[in-house]
């Protein structure tokens, strides 16, 4: 009995000491694991921003960073080392997010991220930024916080088939003077827009508009506003107040009877009515020349000015 007791504590001591020994082996392999895992990510890390900079290229005096039609999903943390960059230019790279850290590149100004896969603008977005292009992406709504952009003079939302408004917020944005929204789901002019002092051009064409508000003329400095395939069926006697205004594109829209504010609009250079459901047969006399004729149909100036005249005379 003596022996068997001895025999099985030998046993016992000699099993402990293995599982401490495998314990041991199973910790180091561990560490040579996670040793490993880090040593690839810095191979990876420094592979990636050898690659981004051979990206990077200075021209106007500014560092901009361009890929185009390459596989960027995501954007590494080490994109931070090259915090000068002053333009993003990512166009066709399935970029699916703007990463947070885009906040501390405080001299970033451009940032033209169009035809992507982005789905949200994070709120961390810069607030130097001067013109944030975002077009053919998956954005749903815009967020408020681009408000904080109090420098941005240039935004681009367009192609996104979803967005229906804005808020209110961006209506802080008194350098803003370009805003292109075509091919969403507004229905009404956002009222921020309306507030928007230095608004020069605007394009909401391929949405639901159904009417203009009363108030667009406080768009005082509008010269081009872009308006094609809506559901447009009357102008605002307003609108003859919008004294700056030369470009005006109402072709396909459901206008039936002429505007009557139109022939106070003397400065109107260029303007399409094309394809509305008008009342009165006017057409344009014939061309010359193959370009003349094609320019015509896009600025249909004569046309307007015609058709205000015919109209006159059937109504006087």
């Amino acid at each position: 009995m003596a022996e068997t007791a001895v025999c099985l504590g030998t046993f016992s001591a000699v099993k402990t000491l293995w599982e401490v020994r495998i314990h041991k082996i199973n910790e180091e392999l561990q560490r040579e694991k996670e040793f490993r895992q880090r040593l690839l990510l810095v191979w990876e890390e420094r592979a990636a921003l050898a690659k981004l900079k051979e990206k990077v290229i200075n021209e106007g005096g500014r560092a901009i960073l361009r890929i185009e039609e390459e596989e960027w999903k995501t954007l590494p943390s080490c994109l931070l080392k090259l915090i000068h960059l002053q333009e993003w230019q990512l166009h066709r790279t399935s970029l699916q997010k703007i990463p947070e850290f885009i906040g501390r590149f405080h001299g970033l100004v451009v940032l033209d991220l169009s035809r992507n896969s982005i789905e949200s603008v994070p709120k961390e977005i810069g607030e130097l930024l001067q013109e944030l292009l975002l077009s053919y992406n998956r954005i749903k709504s815009v967020p408020k916080e681009i408000s904080n952009c109090i420098s941005l003079e240039r935004l681009e939302l367009a192609v996104k088939k979803s967005i229906c408004d804005l808020p209110p917020q961006l209506s802080d944005l008194k350098k803003l003077s370009h805003v292109d929204l075509c091919m969403n789901q507004f229905t009404a002019i956002p009222s921020a827009l309306l507030n928007m002092p230095n608004l020069e051009w605007l394009d909401m064409g391929g949405n639901k508009l159904q009417e203009l508000p009363d108030a667009i003329d406080r768009m005082e400095k509008k010269h081009t506003l872009w308006l094609q395939r809506n559901e447009i069926n009357s102008l605002p006697e307003t609108k003859k107040n919008m004294k700056n205004l030369s470009t005006l594109v109402l072709s396909n829209n459901k206008l039936k009877k002429k505007p009557p504010c139109m022939k106070d609009m003397t400065n109107l250079r260029f303007v399409n009515f094309r394809d509305n459901p008008l009342e009165l047969e006017v057409t344009l006399p014939p061309c010359e020349n193959t370009d003349e004729e094609e320019q015509q149909e896009m600025f249909g100036i004569d046309f307007m000015h015609m058709y205000i005249q015919e109209s006159l005379k059937k109504t006087g």
